[in-house]
């Protein structure tokens, strides 16, 4: 049997459901042909990651402060990159 990949809206409904306690997770499971301890796992996840909504100034890509300054640095270095090669080839 090959492994099954869901997108993360289908995690998030799962997860959104078990929250709400009106299953178990043995018949949330059952209704969606996983494994209860999948739905744990999701939902361990789900609330690790709950903070970082309220967070201001967070990028909804998930990045800290400092990976979205490299990022916007590491941008500036390939244009000036591109802007030194252009001068380069116009030079005589």
């Amino acid at each position: 049997m090959s492994r099954r990949n869901f997108n993360a809206d289908f995690k998030t409904k799962v997860v959104l459901e078990a929250l709400k306690e009106v299953n178990t997770l043995a018949e949330i499971a059952n209704k969606y042909k996983i494994y209860p301890q999948q739905i744990t796992n999701w939902k361990k996840e789900f609330l690790s990651g709950a903070s970082s909504v309220f967070r201001k100034g967070k990028a909804l890509s998930g990045k800290s402060e400092a990976e979205l300054e490299k990022d916007r640095l590491m941008r500036k270095i390939g244009e000036q990159a591109i802007e030194i090669d252009f001068l380069k080839k116009r030079l005589p």
